[in-house]
């Protein structure tokens, strides 16, 4: 009751005249949200004061507004007016609140509302109101992804923002909207590696992670010629900042010294980033430190990596969590560089106040770095841990010894006599974990360790922990020849017990008896039968299995014979030792410092670190003019004459300091040789248009072009994807022109910069474009400038023709996948040989026709031929013996069939949707024969038409389990569209979608059974891996098709 007094007595103060009052009420409320306490029944009252005159309320009751505008959407759509009327205040606070708060409402209905909003905040003299739009931008993806083209446009006006404070909040909108839209990253690439030094903590570590992996795609490996260079250098690479200075002199002498080998010569953008984020080392935020650290070992020559070892090392000191996440990556870096952790094995060491995770991480550390050298001091310190109370710990320490051992060799048998004396320890957990590493290590030399083996057998008595008794009676009956006497008392110990022992060790008593059957019959054979007899009745179906098979293999019968030749063999067979490896092993796939890499499993989100160019892209797309989206003008800095960023005589390899003139120069640089390049270009003809634009195409984004070339090139396509309309309705007036000739040049640069797939994605908004460049949408898939390959090939034509009667509403079904594939993509396969069949030969083809009896039937066209002297009759199909599921619609009886004749006959089977073959006899009136035909996954499924919008709806149901994606290596040979629909529709009876992307291909299909779609993708880039996505919920059949696309492909 009296809190409800105490809310009526703030909800008069707020409906007061006097402004004091409505302060002092709204601190209040403010504080009770600060505490946790539910204020959302105040709503209406507080909403009614968004329209105080009073400036320090105001922005109170936007703070509470953007609490709890989500909650009450419906109150505070009431109040829309009021909200963007304070888009309009003089202060900046006030303006970014009410974008806040209009961005917190999350309906569909406001979205208009909201993308003009964010588009004003967008061009607002404030820095902070255009931190809050590009805040507002992934909300409103969030809501609505459709409006994902207009955002773009937005986050490319707001990349070029020269400030701070906007740049790493756009950057995250950038990798939240279209991380893909690298092509809006090289303009602005040099002006975020100078100002990263200045933007916030939060804004860094995500400006780092983004142009990690940007680097990854624009630069050349940097430790290609490594390879050469790596045997002596390592040691002069790692340890003081002085040697690091040395490190780099000598490789580039050894590079010299190898005069078949091109030399690596790191691109000055590269460069630029390496130094740029170098200071950042120092940083007070862990995390700035992890970023960084993850970018240099993903991004630099290995000679320059060891700088981010002490820093890594100073974050040691911090909380355990952040001691946790970096020692994760430590420990994979150790693996891949060890000599840079070397110097600071002492900061690795464990003490006894650490969280047991964090002692296992360093454990995991020490071991890695490991090596003849310090492998006493390292043992010594294991010692120690064995005494620990912490039983966890003590477990991961025995396993580090045993790594030790397997590793390097000299300590082996030191390590080994540990462990045995280990055995005598009073502590039941600590025995069993030294049994399992000994038996993981006596693998290694059996011979020399008999006494070691008799030890343990006389610990059964004892430890009671199954995986340690699984442990000594696999070594027993592994070795059984070594303890020839004492092998069998263990079985007949191990027999008195077997009903009561955990699975894993009835398990091994079971081979154990086995293996002394085979060697020492005599003694244990009625032993042996008695457990064979208790794990017949086991409740385990592993254990009675594995007795049932083991009896047939080991005990002589008429029907087994012939594998109880081979029992030794099979169950006596050398094993090779096991390998002791690291569980961060092959981490480094993942980024370093994401979360999938703590979890070591791919997040939600996570954006796969690309590989490494074989060749470099152009380095030039970075030198295009930066357009000025902002209100000041500028085109007094047009007029300056500067020094350019790069001189044409230094191309890639330039100096490296060129690479640090301030973003100011770099624009006004670029746009002086942009217009003087223009000057030159002007009087160059325009007649023949379509050469002009597939040579455009074909040069990329150079910065060979001009601004009046871009003009010439606007008036032709008549302001595509209307992006001039769009932001010129933002501007201000008096500086409309401005902003249109900025936007024209910008449009011609896109041009050049976006790849045809972004330019055939959008419909023109004009009709007016000349005749010569219409292009129907139908065939886009195979419209392919004439310098690339001037004859369009017949079969992709034909798979176009059907795209083009799709709207047609075929009905003739038979028309259908003729149109699509070709009739019988996969060869004769043989189904009965000659010799086999006396004279008659079998082939089968899957014919890709609608079977007539049944649609649910894949059609098998049977190709007989009589090659003997005798007339062969009463050809049929016997009754067949089929898996659940599977049925055969038999072919009529071909009553003769003469030496030398030919016929075929079709069957048609229903395979379930599953690759398992369909076995049948074929009969003659004499002889019977078992065949069997299997089909190939692709065969399963019939063809489908649908359109590209349809396409990625039903892709867009079909995400997560349902979605299988495979990166390949697309040859040469396997570029063309041709050849890439013939294999694919080759290997898979799917039909083509059409699609407005030029380096993309989609097929769809149903599996026949069950009717599931099968949606196929795959994205061929020009540049690097492409990629093969199957989205149907048959995953197995996914999983399957993939594989035999990816092996059409790349054959």
């Amino acid at each position: 009751m009296g809190r409800s007094n105490w809310h009526d007595d703030l909800k008069e103060m707020l409906d007061t005249n006097k402004d004091s009052l409505k302060l002092e009420a709204m601190k209040r409320i403010v504080a009770m949200i600060a505490r946790g306490k539910n204020a959302s029944d105040l709503f209406p009252a507080v909403v009614k004061n968004v329209a105080c005159k009073n400036i320090e309320v105001k922005k109170l009751v936007y703070v509470y507004l953007v609490r709890y505008a989500e909650e009450q959407q419906d109150l505070a759509l009431l109040s829309i007016s009021t909200f963007q009327r304070g888009l309009k205040d003089p202060n900046q606070l006030i303006r970014a609140s009410a974008l806040r708060v209009l961005s917190s409402i999350r309906v569909p209905i406001i979205v208009p509302i909201m993308m003009l909003a964010i588009k004003e905040a967008a061009s607002d003299m404030s820095p902070y109101v255009r931190k809050t739009a590009a805040h507002a931008i992934p909300k409103l993806y969030s809501l609505d992804s459709d409006q994902k083209d207009q955002l773009i446009e937005v986050i490319e006006k707001l990349l070029a923002d020269k400030t701070t404070l906007v740049a790493g909040s756009v950057v995250m909108a950038f990798e939240e909207v279209c991380p893909e839209r690298i092509d809006l990253i090289h303009k602005n690439y040099r002006k975020l590696c100078n100002l990263l030094i200045d933007v916030e903590e939060w804004g860094q570590v995500v400006i780092i992670s983004m142009l990690t992996r940007y680097a990854r795609t624009q630069f050349l490996s940097p430790t290609q010629n490594e390879s050469l260079l790596e045997e002596n250098a390592e040691k002069a690479f790692y340890g003081s900042e002085e040697d690091e200075a040395k490190g780099a002199g000598s490789e580039e002498t050894a590079a010299a010294a190898l005069p078949a080998r091109k030399p690596y010569i790191m691109d000055p953008d590269h460069r630029l980033l390496l130094r740029n984020t170098k200071p950042l080392l120092q940083s007070r935020s862990a995390a700035v430190v992890m970023a960084v650290a993850q970018l240099y070992f993903h991004l630099a020559p290995k000679a320059e990596v060891g700088v981010i070892a002490k820093a890594l090392v100073r974050l040691l000191r911090s909380h355990s969590e952040v001691q946790y996440v970096v020692l994760q990556n430590v420990a994979t870096m150790s693996i891949k560089r060890r000599g840079m952790f070397e110097p600071y094995l002492k900061s690795f060491y464990i003490r006894s106040t650490d969280p047991t995770q964090i002692k296992i991480l360093k454990l995991e550390v020490l071991t890695n770095l490991a090596n003849e050298t310090n492998i006493p001091t390292v043992l010594r310190e294991f010692q120690t841990y064995i005494r620990s109370m912490d039983k966890d710990f003590v477990a991961a320490t025995i396993q580090a010894i045993g790594r030790c051992a397997t590793n390097i060799g000299r300590v082996r048998d030191t390590c080994l006599n540990g462990l045995v004396q280990l055995l005598s320890n009073r502590d039941e957990l600590v025995v069993a974990e030294s049994v399992v590493v000994i038996k993981k290590l006596l693998q290694m030399q059996p011979a020399q360790h008999g006494e070691i083996i008799k030890h343990l057998a006389k610990l059964t008595d004892n430890i009671q922990v199954p995986m340690a008794r699984a442990s000594i009676l696999w070594l027993i009956g592994e070795y059984c020849e070594h303890v020839p006497r004492i092998a069998p008392d263990v079985l007949r110990k191990m027999a008195k017990s077997f009903t009561a022992e955990e699975d894993i060790v009835k398990l091994q008593v079971i081979n154990l008896a086995a293996k002394l059957y085979l060697t020492n019959s005599k003694q244990t054979k009625l032993l042996t039968q008695y457990v064979l007899s208790l794990a017949k009745y086991d409740q385990n179906y592993d254990i009675r299995d594995r007795a049932r098979f083991t009896r047939q293999l080991i005990v002589p019968s008429e029907q087994g014979g012939a594998l109880s030749r081979h029992a030794k063999k099979l169950f006596l067979a050398p094993k090779p030792a096991p390998v002791l490896e690291s569980s961060f092993k092959d981490r480094d796939h993942f980024q370093l410092g994401s979360l999938s890499h703590l979890l070591n499993a791919k997040a939600t989100g996570y954006q796969e670190l690309p590989d490494w160019p074989e060749e470099a892209p152009d380095p030039s797309v970075r030198n295009v003019e930066v357009p000025e989206w902002t209100k000041c003008s500028n085109r007094e800095k047009r007029k300056e004459k500067e020094k350019p960023f790069y001189s044409d005589s230094e191309g890639e390899s330039g100096p490296t300091e060129s690479a640090d003139s301030d973003p100011e120069s770099e624009s006004e640089s670029d746009s002086k040789s942009s217009s003087e390049s223009g000057s030159g270009e002007s009087s160059s003809e325009s007649d023949n248009e379509d050469q002009d634009e597939d040579e455009e195409k074909g040069r990329g984004s150079e910065s060979e072009q001009s601004e009046e070339d871009g003009k010439r090139k606007t008036k032709k396509k008549k302001v595509p994807e209307g992006k001039g309309e769009a932001s010129s309705s933002d501007e201000d007036s008096d500086s409309s022109s401005s902003t249109s000739e900025s936007e024209m040049t910008s449009e011609s640069e896109e041009e050049q910069l976006e790849p045809a797939s972004w330019r055939r994605k959008t419909p023109p908004s004009s009709k007016r474009a000349p005749a010569t460049k219409e292009i129907s949408l139908l065939d886009l898939e195979d419209f392919t400038p004439p310098s690339v390959q001037p004859v369009s090939p017949p079969a992709i034509v034909s798979t176009s023709l059907a795209a083009d009667l799709e709207g047609l509403t075929l009905t003739d079904s038979t028309l259908v996948p003729s149109l699509l594939s070709p009739v019988s993509c996969v060869g004769r396969q043989e189904l009965l040989h000659r010799v086999a069949g006396e004279g008659l030969v079998v082939d089968y083809t899957f014919s890709r026709q609608p079977f007539s009896g049944d649609p649910h039937m894949v059609s098998v066209h049977i190709h007989f031929s009589n090659s003997s002297d005798t007339p062969i009759k009463g050809l049929h199909v016997g009754t067949p013996k089929l898996p659940a599921g599977i049925s055969i619609q038999e072919f009529p009886e071909i009553e003769s069939l003469a030496p030398g004749e030919s016929a075929t006959a079709v069957m048609g089977i229903n395979f379930c949707d599953s690759t398992q073959a369909a076995n049948f006899q074929l009969c003659t009136q004499t002889r019977q024969f078992y065949v069997s035909i299997q089909p190939p996954v692709g065969e399963l499924m019939a063809p489908v038409f649908m359109s590209e919008n349809e396409f990625k709806k039903e892709q867009g149901k079909l995400m997560g389990m349902n979605e299988i994606t495979e990166k390949l290596m697309l040859p040469d040979t396997c570029r063309s569209d041709h050849i890439v629909v013939q294999k694919v529709t080759a290997t898979a009876n799917l039909g083509r979608v059409p699609c407005g992307t030029s380096d993309e291909y989609r097929f769809a299909g149903r599996t026949l059974t069950s009717g599931s779609l099968v949606l196929l993708t795959l994205d061929a880039r020009p540049a690097g891996a492409a990629q093969l996505t199957v989205n149907s919920e048959k995953m197995v059949i996914g999983t399957m098709l993939v594989k035999d696309v990816i092996q059409a492909l790349t054959q």
